[in-house]
């Protein structure tokens, strides 16, 4: 039979079926913290009262609602 303890042979077959899960849980959330922060720079643009392309402001609420999205995608359903 197999020498791999079972815990392990479950693990690394998680990990074969979705590679760089870590990976991209870190990228998601220094994703959403990036856009979070260039949000917060751009609305205290406003409130000094510069003005912002509103193409701008679309993205960076776009991005604030994509990549917390993606992250909470990635989580485990198995706990």
């Amino acid at each position: 039979m197999s020498k791999i303890d079972s815990k392990l042979k479950k693990k690394l077959l998680k990990e074969s079926q979705a590679p760089f899960k870590g990976l991209r849980k870190i990228l998601w959330i220094a994703f959403s913290g990036s856009a979070f922060l260039g949000l917060f720079i751009m609305l205290s643009k406003i409130a000094s009262g510069n003005e912002i392309q509103q193409n701008n402001l679309l993205i960076q609420i776009l991005a604030c609602a994509l990549f917390p999205f993606l992250f909470f995608l990635e989580r485990d359903k198995e706990k």
